[in-house]
């Protein structure tokens, strides 16, 4: 079977964002159609500034809704990357591997370390080098297909030249992975921003609809996301792109084609409504499954136990076999 790898990293609560653009699809498709491994990475929430128990805290609600969404521990391996040795393992080969212009031309480090530099703060040495950790989740499973954002797409690209090269250099040792993205609401957008991504490590604010929120919090973000100059209701993603995100979103709650489900429609008042009760629609099973699990915390515990030791029997011979390729001794008690 085809092996599909994707994470979700604890910095902040998963939002409608993550739901429809990643998670659905997991639980929909890939879990059912693949060897797929789903993963809280929660050392990627560690090259900013935090604080030690929301990033705990947030790893454990991420696993939570995960679960929530539908993925299926019989179906699809649930872990957390800190709980397998093997990706920090790996991730220092491949740094080795890397270029030093590689990692700086990563148009998420440039827009992070800005960030941090208007803040007044240093940046740290793991936000250069986090995507070289991205391909290691990546490639110590030899996986095949990695679903992410449009955003991510260049991480993927630089994990294919990670593994392209190492083999090149000291033998075929890693599978050689492709980004898939899917086609509707890859990317869903701020609702007071629309051209900026709804994303969870933003500031709380009304432009973010986070998966735990309340109905009436929900309804209420989304009745007052901005819309665009005029009154034709019309979708197109460059001129009108409040519009454009809020077909979207209608669009992969309800089903149907965000230009199709425009001509439903005569007034922004109209849409906001629709899009409000099909986005609390959606979120309801998620959140009452989420209460469930919140009540049974031993299950969500157990469900990342086992998928930690089944990750790691699957990624330990690839890293293995890249200890040895690049040149390094193995332990005296492995030697035969």
């Amino acid at each position: 079977m085809t092996r599909v790898f994707s994470g979700v990293k604890p910095t902040g609560h998963l939002t409608l964002g993550n739901y429809l653009g990643a998670m659905r699809q997991w639980a929909a498709v890939d879990q059912h159609r693949s060897d797929a491994l789903f993963c809280v990475v929660d050392l990627h929430a560690l090259t900013v500034d935090h604080d030690p128990a929301r990033v705990r805290r947030l790893s454990r609600q991420a696993a939570s809704l995960l679960l929530a969404a539908g993925l299926d521990p019989d179906l699809c391996t649930v872990f957390v990357q800190s709980h397998v040795d093997e990706h920090a393992r790996l991730s220092y080969v491949l740094e080795c591997v890397a270029t030093d212009g590689e990692m700086r031309r990563m148009i998420q480090y440039k827009e992070k370390a800005a960030r941090e530099r208007e803040r007044g703060g240093s940046v740290r040495l793991s936000l250069l080098t986090y995507p070289v950790l991205m391909a290691a989740d990546i490639l110590a499973y030899g996986t095949d297909d990695v679903p992410v954002g449009h955003d991510q797409t260049q991480h993927v690209e630089l994990a294919r030249d990670l593994a392209v090269r190492f083999n090149q250099r000291y033998g075929h040792t890693f599978v050689v992975p492709r980004a898939t993205n899917p086609a509707v609401a890859a990317r869903v957008m701020n609702l007071q921003e629309p051209t900026s991504k709804m994303g969870k490590s933003d500031d709380v604010g009304p432009g973010i609809v986070y998966l735990l929120d309340e109905p009436d919090v929900a309804r209420k973000k989304v009745m007052r996301a901005v819309t665009d100059s005029g009154r034709e209701v019309v979708y197109d993603r460059e001129e009108r792109p409040g519009l454009a995100n809020l077909l979207e979103i209608l669009a992969a709650c309800v089903g149907g084609e965000p230009a199709s489900l425009a001509e439903a429609y005569d007034s922004y008042g109209a849409l906001k409504k629709d899009t409000a009760e099909a986005v609390v629609e959606v979120l309801r099973p998620v959140q009452r499954r989420h209460q469930e699990l919140c009540a049974d915390p031993g299950y969500v515990e157990g469900v990342l136990r086992e998928g930690a030791e089944k990750a790691r029997d699957m990624a330990r011979p690839t890293v293995d076999a890249a200890y040895r390729a690049i040149g390094l001794l193995p332990p005296v008690n492995a030697a035969r």
